[in-house]
């Protein structure tokens, strides 16, 4: 596909009293995709998904409240759940009248996107996921001090969690378990630096780590809808991701009986390093199960 002639649309639209930023591409007469960004980030992760394949799918990268170029409402008054925001990007996918589409997810685009599958499961055609947890083995060695605030929410354990906003820490998120460090476009993490670096953000952040806690009490639903539903599931995986490792890959085996099923040597934004190679599975994928 010629990129030069791909138009990205860059909208926005007020739900539940919040500005909700989203990214557009795509003729909305074919198939949907809702794509479904992770943490740090936004819909600008999914910047070459949305270029590469709005030939022949239409394209939704909505941006949570606090994330992107969505509103940042305080913490003091906005719930920073992970309930709240499903249900937020839920009432957004019902004002723009979308009720077919794929999901692809990344890191917190999983628990959003599988409370909205749960809650829709006719709605949902196939399911694409890039470290996209769903089971407690798939949580690696990076959710030790996240484990700890669980256990104990104090201003120590907080404290300890600050790092992960920093821009040393935000440029190891992307460049951990990469191939070639290099190739990694550095616009992502400074650019998530700016939005963290806001009065509050790192208060609603954190409010969203410790409510994390709260996705592994739903897995179990979760893993029932894969193994009822059986959603055409196309795994496109970073091994060397220290927050959702290979094992939260391999999971998905225990439920859903057919998967397409690919890993990469990279980390946790595979999109990043092998972008081209993952977009090319996502076609091939879509076309498969529309025939």
């Amino acid at each position: 596909m010629d990129h030069s002639k791909t138009v990205i649309a860059y909208r926005s639209r007020e739900i539940q009293g919040v500005k909700v930023a989203y990214r557009e591409a795509g003729n909305p007469e074919n198939p949907a995709i809702v794509l479904l960004h992770g943490f740090p980030t936004s819909s600008h992760m999914y910047r070459k998904v949305l270029a590469a394949l709005s030939d022949e799918y239409y394209l939704i990268a909505p941006d949570y409240p606090g994330f992107g170029e969505s509103d940042f409402p305080s913490p003091d008054t906005f719930e920073y759940t992970f309930d709240h925001l499903a249900s937020i990007i839920d009432d957004f996918l019902e004002s723009m009248s979308i009720n077919r589409y794929a999901l692809m997810i990344q890191d917190y685009g999983a628990p959003i996107g599988f409370r909205i599958a749960t809650a829709h499961p006719e709605r949902v055609t196939a399911i694409i996921n890039q470290n996209g947890n769903a089971y407690e083995e798939g949580l690696g060695e990076a959710w030790k001090d996240v484990k700890a605030l669980w256990k104990d929410k104090n201003t120590a354990n907080e404290n300890a969690m600050l790092g992960a906003f920093s821009l040393e820490g935000l440029k190891w998120q992307y460049t951990h378990g990469t191939r070639n460090p290099d190739h990694v476009n550095p616009d992502t993490w400074n650019l998530d630096f700016l939005r963290l670096s806001r009065p509050g953000a790192h208060r609603a952040n954190l409010d969203l780590f410790y409510d994390y806690q709260n996705n592994l009490k739903l897995y179990p639903q979760w893993q029932k809808y894969l193994r009822d539903h059986q959603p055409p599931l196309l795994i496109v995986w970073g091994k060397n991701d220290a927050f959702f490792p290979e094992s939260g890959a391999a999971a998905f085996k225990k439920d859903v009986r057919k998967i397409d099923y690919n890993l990469y040597d990279t980390g946790h934004f595979a999109l990043e390093e092998d972008g081209g190679d993952i977009i090319r599975k996502i076609r091939t994928f879509m076309h498969r199960i529309k025939g």
